[in-house]
């Protein structure tokens, strides 16, 4: 099923990735009937207040009536930002892919030396901190993709607890307001390219709830 005419979707990268590491997944949408727009944002650069800022900048240029939003990594947190920061937002839901929304035991790792704080950055201190958890809920239907394949560089560097997909454990990608969670089996950067990872999402942008 396509999307109905005039629904945006606004795919939005994690940490040190640029926009078009989602293009696959942008092309695939695109099949679907949406129009799909990439956001790049400074990950390390700048805190999640200004990229939350960049973000409404980008969105209010974007003439649809409905707007999705999905959120790769820690692009879903920025997407909680940004509702936080700027709540007025055209109607749509928001899916989230792998984020760590409950934190992250990789980073804390990563960020015990200088190096790691360095390469982390802003918007990872800002959720160490636990910065999200005092954050409004946004007013939104979401929905949480997880993956449990355990392969990526999180799990060399941390000892993390099963299930988790390389990077992000299952718990902490988990949020409670939302109104549906799906856990697949896929990696985290196998969300970039995993086809079942766009079925659930539109299921889940038509719906409001995944399959199952």
């Amino acid at each position: 099923m396509s999307a109905s005419p005039r629904e945006a979707v606004v795919l939005i990268h994690g940490l040190w990735l640029p926009g078009w590491s989602l293009a696959l997944q942008a092309s695939r949408l695109r099949r679907r009937g949406y129009e799909v727009h990439l956001f790049s944002w400074p990950t390390v650069r700048r805190n999640f207040r200004d990229n939350a800022e960049i973000l409404e900048k980008f969105l209010r240029a974007i003439d649809a009536p409905t707007i999705h939003l999905i959120g790769q990594s820690l692009g879903g947190v920025l997407i909680r930002a940004l509702f936080h920061y700027f709540p007025a937002q055209p109607p749509g839901r928001v899916v989230t892919w792998g984020s760590p929304h409950q934190g992250s035991l990789a980073a804390v790792s990563l960020a015990r030396f200088a190096f790691g704080r360095w390469m982390l950055g802003m918007s990872i201190a800002e959720l160490l901190a636990g910065e999200p958890a005092r954050w409004q809920y946004p007013v939104r239907v979401l929905g949480t993709l997880s993956g449990d394949f355990p392969c990526g560089l999180g799990a060399v560097i941390a000892q993390l607890p099963r299930p988790h997909d390389g990077v992000v454990t299952v718990a902490e990608s988990g949020f409670a307001p939302a109104a549906d969670a799906r856990t697949l089996p896929v990696s985290h950067f196998g969300m970039l390219w995993s086809r079942a990872v766009v079925d659930q999402t539109c299921q889940f942008l038509r719906t409001g709830r995944f399959t199952y």
